[in-house]
This record gives structure tokens, sequence and C-alpha cells, in this order.
């Protein structure tokens, strides 16, 4: 049986559009090829009425009101049905800006103040002047309206985490050992720090667009009006739209900007995996119990478990999304002296890049809406591991000048299993330091060897 005729979740090649398809639907609606089409007429329409505003091209008149505001409905209701018309011309023209083109001139073939002006639509534009500033719109809009408010909804998830548990200690695992005593909140509050950074340098990351024609010298516009500035001109639409202008570029706008982007976003990436990691770590000790769901299985002969998949979910996705953004940073940058081809079908695999990080995001909201913490394992986790307090130990023995404090604390404890507050006490009261430096080590436990832990998880 074929099912490449027959579109649906169940058939479709990619997972994003398949499996994963409802969690994706609000990002498709930026990088579908619908999306890419929509944004293509907005520039396209945007650089016509520039057209119309500068005085030196007496062709074109300015558009009145009512055709500005018609330029703006048909931008907002671009429909299936017209972008499935720009398919239907793009079969005749095997070009898609090109398709574009003509179908504006067929949309507007009504309005006189547009076909009198009919052949100025894509006016000395080479195909890359409108896509680079398409892609850019896509970027600029998926970035405000998906990814920054997912990953902040995110970070808000941690930092509840981090003010909830501020003060419940956790022993600490360098190495994969047993060491110095933290608090599970101040864990979290390292992740949202990590993660406002890395979203600040993201989220300010500027993309460039130009307008410059076949090589990026005006050569065409120059050729047409020799008077105008059309530098300027360029200048006011591209940073009109939302986007920064770039003066030297080739035929293609050089997509350094592009790589900035997805480099900063794979960084965000990376530090989600290792928050998977170390949460799936944590489940996978105790220190998290994942709340049950009556129906669910956790595995296909064990029926005893529950699975951190979640946390295994969003690691992968990340992963992948990490692979195609660093391709993307790798490739984009370079193109073959003024121009090759190479780039436009790796554009068309922003959305799956994006789409891969947002279904990250989302895997691990969602297990982190699955934990609940058990104060006890914490507990007796520290309760058991009363070595670690030969670093306090040691260091007052420092202050005072006790001596060889490293050496003697290794002796005592250094791969050694079973300490006890006793035989730590009795080595305490041996040493020759002040009674009350005795007396401060002597009222430590695991549980309240946790430093400045709880001030700086609260204040994140």
């Amino acid at each position: 049986m074929s099912t490449s005729d027959a579109l649906t979740p169940l058939t479709a090649l990619s997972p994003l559009d398949g499996r994963y398809r409802t969690k994706m639907v609000v990002l498709a609606d930026h990088f579908s090829e619908f999306a890419l089409m929509r944004q293509r007429v907005r520039v396209e329409l945007a650089w016509l009425e520039a057209i119309s505003d500068e005085p030196g091209i007496a062709e074109v008149a300015p558009f009145s009101a009512a055709t500005r505001a018609l330029f703006q409905e048909v931008q907002r209701d671009f429909s299936i049905a017209d972008a499935e018309r720009i398919k239907a011309i793009e079969r005749t023209t095997n070009h898609d800006v090109k398709a574009v083109e003509y179908w504006l001139k067929e949309r507007f073939e009504s309005v006189v103040e547009v076909t009198r002006a009919a052949e100025f639509i894509h006016f000395a534009c080479t195909s890359e002047d409108i896509n680079n500033l398409a892609h850019g719109l896509m970027l600029v809009d998926a970035r405000r309206d998906v990814l920054s408010p997912a990953l902040a909804a995110l970070v808000g998830d941690l930092r509840i985490l981090a003010h909830d548990h501020a003060a419940l200690p956790m022993l600490a695992r360098t190495h994969g050992q047993a060491a110095t005593p933290t608090t599970l909140g101040k864990e979290m509050a390292n992740v949202v720090s990590r993660l406002d950074r890395a979203r600040a340098l993201f989220e300010e990351v500027g993309l460039p667009g130009k307008i410059n024609g076949a090589v990026g010298n005006y050569n065409a516009h120059l050729a047409a009006y020799p008077a105008i500035d059309w530098e300027s001109l360029a200048h006011r639409l591209v940073t009109k739209l939302g986007l920064e202008f770039n003066a030297y570029t080739t035929q293609i706008e050089p997509h350094d900007g592009l790589a900035e982007l997805f480099d900063a976003l794979a960084r965000v990436n990376t530090i989600l995996i290792d928050l998977d990691r170390d949460l799936w770590g944590y489940v996978s000790l105790g220190y998290f119990k994942q709340k049950l769901k009556q129906d669910e299985v956790g595995s296909s002969t064990m029926p005893h478990k529950v699975n951190p998949i979640d946390f295994e979910n969003s690691e992968g996705n990340l992963g992948l999304a990490n692979a195609l953004l660093r391709h993307l940073a790798d490739k984009l940058p370079i193109s073959r002296w003024q121009r090759d081809l190479s780039d436009s079908t790796v554009l068309r695999n922003m959305g799956v890049a994006l789409g891969y990080t947002l279904l990250g995001i989302v895997s691990c909201r969602s297990g982190l809406a699955r934990l609940e913490v058990d104060p006890e394992k914490l507990a007796g986790d520290l309760e058991a591991n009363w070595e670690v307090l030969a670093e306090p130990i040691q260091t007052v023995m420092r202050r005072y000048g006790a001596p060889n404090p490293y050496e003697q604390l290794k002796a005592l404890t250094r791969g050694k299993s079973g300490m006890t507050r006793e035989s730590l006490h009795a080595f305490i009261d041996g040493l020759q330091i002040p009674a009350d430096a005795k007396a401060r080590l002597k009222a430590l436990t695991p549980a309240t060897y946790i430093g400045d832990a709880a001030m700086l998880a609260r204040r994140v």
C-alpha cells in the first residue's frame, strides 16, 4: 500500500510533522512553505510601497491610504488558497520567487494604482533580496512569538524549584563521588543563571538584511535611476521591517547574523542537555520521584518501572537540534564567489532545527512537571556520608596552625566508609584548636554544611 498521497501524522516522513505534530503547530506557522510565501509577499509589497514613496521615481505615484490598507490586508489574510495559486504558477515558472511576483500582479490586477506600477513589483531585485529579508523576518517572529516565551517558561519552572527548595540540603557529587553538600535549590539556581545569560545572548542577536541587487552594488537600480540614493532607500526599508541593514554583500546577505543566532541557540540547548542528564541522574538516585499516571506504562515487560522518558526525549531532540544548528552556522556563511545555491536548500531546514529545539524544551518542562522531591532520600544520603565534613575540619585546622591538617584528614577519611558523627567528634576533641572552634565544628552536620547555598538559590 502506498502512502505517498496521504500525508497525515501517520505517514509524514519527519516526526516533527508526524508523531510530534500537535506540539509543533505553533512553529509551523513561522517556518512552513506557506509561511515563507507569506513573508515574501510582505517583503515584495514593502519594497513596492517604498518605491512609491521615493520622490525621484515619477513613474510610481505614492499609493493612497486605501491601497496601503489593502497591502496590509493581503499580508494579514494570506491564505492556503493564495499559496496554492503561487505553487500553480511556480509549476510553469519553475522559480518560486518569480511565482510570487506574478501572483501579486494577478492579485492586484483590478487595482488601478497597482496595475500602473505593476512592473515595479520586484523592481531591480534578485531573488535573494526577497529571500534574505523573508528568512530574517521568519526568525525574528519565531524567536519573539515561540522560542523566547518557551524558554522563559522553562526558566520560570526552574526558578520556582530553586526558590521552593533553596534550603533543602543535598549531597553534591563531584566526579560522581560524595562531595561537599549543596542544596537542591542552589543546583537549580545554577541552571537558571546559565540560561538567563544564554537566553539574553540569543535574544540580542541582530539579524541583518539587504536589498541591493544582483551582486550588492545597486547596478540595475542606478542604470534606471542614477540620481536616487538607493542605499538610503534600502536602509529605510530593511530597518522598517525590523532587521539590521547590511551595506556590504554579494548577491546574498552573507548569513553571519543567522550563524550567530544559531550558535547562540545551540549554546542554550547545550545547557538544557546538561540539565536533562542531571535530572535523569537525580531521578535515578531517588532524589526525585515521578508523579504516576494511572494508565501509563513504564516498561513493556517490567511493570514496576516509571522511566524518566521526558528528560531522555528532551536530550535526544536537543542533540538533533544542535547537529542541525551547528551545520547551519558552519555552512551558511560560505558561498562560492558572488553566489551559489547551496544555502537555499539548507535554509529550508531552519524550522526543523528550531522544531527539535522546541520539542526539547517542551519535553523538559513536561518532565519537570512530574517531579516530586523526596526529602527523606536526600537526608538519608547526607547522613550516610559524614566524611564530607573532612573539608571544614581541615580548613579550620589550617586557620589555627594545627600540623598537617589535610594529611591528617586524608588518613582519617580517604577511601573509608562508615564515618560517623562519633568518630569525627572524637578526632575533633583531640585537636589543639580553640574550644569555640571545636564547638562550631561539632555543631556541623552534612545537612547543615551548605555555606551560602540557600541565599544564592533565593537570589536568582
